[in-house]
């Protein structure tokens, strides 16, 4: 004996909203959702937020208003840090199946649109990883003044003394040392 398909928290079925005419609304609340992330990425806190489907003139317009945090390490002291995300989609999501007839959409008029199921259901996971993934500092830092790591040691600047002796420099560089750069303005 089967039993009720279990619905994905970031899948709904939009065929009835896709009966209705433009401009019907659907509103959704999201609290506690996880999704996997690639590359050993890791979401720290669920994703939380709002969704808004909107009926247009040739499919369903999304926009989330969503929150959440992913776990990450500070490009400069490589401490495990954790960074908020607020994430906004807003995208237009095509039918592969016309309600009507059942038939396939053409799909060559939008190839790079979103797309529904085959069943009508609009799967927002991928277009919440692709917030993520835009979201996602390039250089995460724990905080804004952190010094990183000392060069010498490897250890973070921020704990201890960092006092190391100079290495002896090659007698034909040492010249090199008192060198310093005078930048002035050139005017012309």
């Amino acid at each position: 004996m089967s039993g009720p398909v279990p619905v994905q928290p970031l899948t709904w079925n939009v065929a009835a909203l896709l009966s209705e005419p433009p401009g019907s609304t659907r509103d959704y609340a999201l609290a506690g959702v996880t999704i996997p992330l690639e590359d050993d990425r890791r979401l720290t806190d669920p994703i939380e937020g709002t969704v808004r489907f909107v009926r247009t003139g040739r499919g369903i317009f999304v926009r989330a208003v969503l929150a959440t945090a992913l776990g990450a390490e500070c490009s400069r002291c490589l401490r495990p840090i954790e960074v908020r995300l607020a994430l906004r989609i807003d995208e237009e999501v095509l039918p592969s199946i016309d309600l009507e007839s059942g038939q396939p959409v053409n799909a060559d008029a939008d190839p790079d649109s979103a797309r529904l199921t085959d069943h009508h259901e609009l799967e927002l996971e991928t277009l919440v990883r692709d917030a993520i993934d835009l979201a996602e500092p390039i250089a995460p830092v724990c905080r804004a003044d952190c010094l990183g790591l000392c060069p010498t040691c490897g250890e973070r600047l921020d704990e201890g003394q960092h006092d190391h002796p100079q290495e002896s420099i090659d007698p034909r560089l040492a010249a090199l040392q008192s060198f310093r750069f005078d930048v002035e303005p050139q005017t012309e």
